[in-house]
């Protein structure tokens, strides 16, 4: 892991954690992960929390690397002026096997042009600034990480957490995966409210208020059919006027929201009800379990059963049963 002054600290030892836990589940038969820290402000490296990382100077980092992790930070723009250290993590990635990010850490690969031709994330608040500076890379700002080729990014802080564990399953399978998250407590971090989509959600709540109005009512009634003219009249506007205004202010199409909004509540109440699937498909407006099915895998590449099992906090009931899945759910 490359560290700077300013870093933030959970953006390294979150992963790091992970990596270091795993290693401890695997005993002495498996194959340990090794952690080095090197830094072109070593040998002590003071973070934005005051937290002090100690580390080696960058050019005692020689070699093949399995792994090279960059974090961000509040001091990112001096990092990103800082022509050495953007060289150097372009020319360490290219002797790494694959090379991971955790928030802003993006768009020092993206500085390096690691990226360029590739999608990524970032943390949400700084999505579009990302998009802007570095148009050759695609940038999602709704995933937690994204995989691309030999590149992994993660969204904001704690998600370079969620990074660490799908590192961990590609290396060494999903039973250590789990078994590290649940020795870390991971199973109760998550919640819907917290996830990096739904912040995205919040962020888009409109200044112009017949169109945060409109956006409200969206959340009120998303269990019915939503047609665009219906939400115009909320918002006291032509039907026209309603899209060309709510595109403008939101960035996405009444319809486009309308869709993310349903999503982002089938996510909370996946992950904390026991509610089946084709009920929350109820709840969250659609007219069909298909239907959901369809605009589930579009938009987050898992069906709504799988990202139950990878995510569903203790449900209501205390227990997780995810047998009446089975009942009139498509395959």
């Amino acid at each position: 892991m490359v560290v700077y002054a300013g870093a933030m600290a959970l953006d390294i030892t979150g992963p790091i954690e992970v990596f270091d836990t795993a290693n401890r589940l695997l005993g002495p038969s498996g194959t340990a992960y090794r952690t080095e820290f090197v830094s072109a402000d070593a040998p002590l490296v003071r973070t934005s929390s005051g937290v002090v990382v100690e580390a080696s100077p960058l050019e005692d980092g020689q070699g093949p690397i399995d792994t090279l992790l960059v974090p961000g930070g509040w001091s990112l723009n001096n990092a990103l002026g800082d022509q050495a250290l953007v060289s150097w993590i372009g020319r360490a990635a290219a002797r790494s096997r694959r090379v991971a990010s955790v928030c802003g850490g993006s768009f020092l690969l993206a500085e390096a042009g690691l990226l360029d031709g590739r999608r990524a994330t970032t943390h949400w608040a700084y999505s579009e600034a990302m998009a802007c500076r570095y148009p050759d890379v695609t940038v999602d700002a709704e995933p937690i990480f994204v995989w691309d080729g030999p590149f992994v990014t993660s969204a904001g802080v704690s998600t370079g957490i969620d990074m660490a564990l799908a590192l961990v399953e590609a290396d060494h399978g999903s039973a250590l995966a789990l078994e590290t998250a649940r020795f870390l407590v991971l199973f109760l971090k998550r919640h819907g409210g917290q996830s990096q989509y739904s912040a995205v959600l919040d962020a888009q709540l409109a200044d112009h208020p017949p169109i945060r109005a409109a956006q409200e009512w969206i959340l009120e009634n998303l269990d019915s059919p939503l047609p665009v003219a219906e939400i115009a009249r909320q918002a006291n506007m032509s039907q026209r006027n309603f899209a060309r205004v709510f595109r403008r202010e939101v960035g996405a199409t009444p319809g486009q929201y309308v869709e993310r909004t349903r999503i982002a509540r089938a996510r909370e109440l996946l992950e904390t009800t026991d509610l089946t699937i084709s009920q929350i498909a109820g709840r969250c407006g659609f007219a069909a379990t298909e239907t959901f099915f369809r605009s589930f895998g579009r938009t987050l590449g898992l069906t709504p059963r799988e990202y139950r099992h990878r995510f569903q906090v203790i449900s209501p009931s205390g227990l997780i049963d995810h047998r009446h899945e089975r009942e009139g759910s498509p395959a």
